[in-house]
């Protein structure tokens, strides 16, 4: 019998000075990035949550908890290894993903497809597996304040 189901993932942090701007696992050169226990990398966080919501397997905090030592400063590449490995174990894989980024400043047209490859090579699927689409704030909440990043996530696995 074919499965298939869908998780949905989300991610907010604030924009700091003095952080990385990290995104999918690509550094964006920017005056501030996301504040977080790890490296606060948010859709790398929402696709971990995705992956793990579709598989009915918990969210994020129930395998990297925000107060664990262990995953201060960590790289959130490490979230969607681990996660892939469970997922895994369970017999599903990757179908798809795609992401919302609602992000003011920096723009992201010009990392988009090096985002897309970024997020293919640590989920270990295709590039025309991965869309990202960016979106502003419109001058509305943190977002469009320039204030924070939200990231949405949908995924679909399959088994």
């Amino acid at each position: 019998m074919y499965t298939i189901r869908v998780g949905l993932g989300y991610d907010i942090h604030p924009l700091v000075p003095g952080r990385k701007f990290l995104l999918g696992g690509v550094e964006i050169p920017f005056e501030k990035g996301p504040q977080g226990h790890s490296d606060g990398d948010a859709l790398l966080h929402a696709v971990t949550d995705a992956l793990l919501g579709a598989a009915a397997l918990g969210d994020i905090g129930s395998y990297f908890s925000d107060t664990d030592p262990q995953w201060k400063n960590a790289d959130s590449k490490l979230f969607v290894e681990e996660t892939l490995k469970i997922i895994s174990h369970h017999g599903w894989k990757i179908q798809n993903v795609d992401a919302n980024i609602l992000l003011e400043k920096p723009k992201l047209a010009p990392y988009k497809e090096e985002i897309r490859k970024s997020l293919a090579d640590v989920l270990k699927i295709l590039v025309d597996q991965v869309n990202i689409k960016g979106k502003r704030g419109e001058g509305l909440d943190a977002v469009g304040h320039g204030e924070a990043i939200v990231v949405q996530v949908a995924i679909l696995i399959s088994k």
